[in-house]
């Protein structure tokens, strides 16, 4: 996260994004493959297998290769860059969040606890009943104590507040799902 000024000098709030440039590996076609999609890769890594080396060609060494379902008129060899996006544009964000690990039903759920007296001791941080007589088992996705995070999630109505295309950079308004290093996909709405 950082922060820009405005023209009428308020701050605002933005991620920078380093967005691509991504290079297009592979076209999934309706009848080779049974669906439309666009593999591209993103990132640099030194090594990679002999399978993904040959599969990569003389394109490069990728670190991330994601498909993308919205297949336009793309060709092997093209490169997606920042140059995509404008000033002011409304987009979408989709990541992975951070994970927190195991956490209660406080903080997982927002569950307001049991009181300080009235007979309550050890538990004030403890989720109460979870059943009754029938079904006599504990319902599927019952809100309990458990793994937090780690989920996807898409942000949208997200605005682009600057962009820099000499270093593919993305300065967008908020925040956006995920930790530092992150891989995003990033959409136009």
């Amino acid at each position: 996260m950082s922060q820009v000024f405005s023209e009428d000098r308020r701050v605002i709030p933005v991620t920078l994004i380093e967005a691509g440039p991504c290079v297009v590996t592979q076209l999934k076609t309706e009848e080779k493959d049974g669906y439309q999609a666009v593999q591209v890769g993103f990132g640099e890594k030194k090594k990679i297998n002999k399978p993904l080396t040959g599969h990569l060609k003389d394109l490069g060494k990728f670190g991330c290769l994601r498909e993308i379902r919205e297949a336009g008129d793309f060709k092997i060899g093209d490169k997606i860059d920042a140059a995509v996006f404008e000033e002011g544009d409304k987009i979408k964000i989709t990541g992975i969040s951070k994970g927190k690990g195991f956490q209660g039903v406080m903080k997982r759920h927002g569950f307001h606890g049991s009181p300080a007296t009235h007979g309550h001791k050890h538990d004030h941080r403890a989720p109460g009943s979870i059943g009754s007589a029938f079904p006599e088992h504990v319902l599927k996705g019952k809100k309990m104590a458990g793994r937090m995070g780690g989920d996807q999630v898409t942000v949208k109505g997200l605005k682009i507040i600057k962009v820099d295309k000499e270093n593919n950079l993305l300065a967008i308004k908020g925040a956006v799902p995920g930790r530092k290093g992150t891989v995003l996909k990033v959409e136009s709405l």
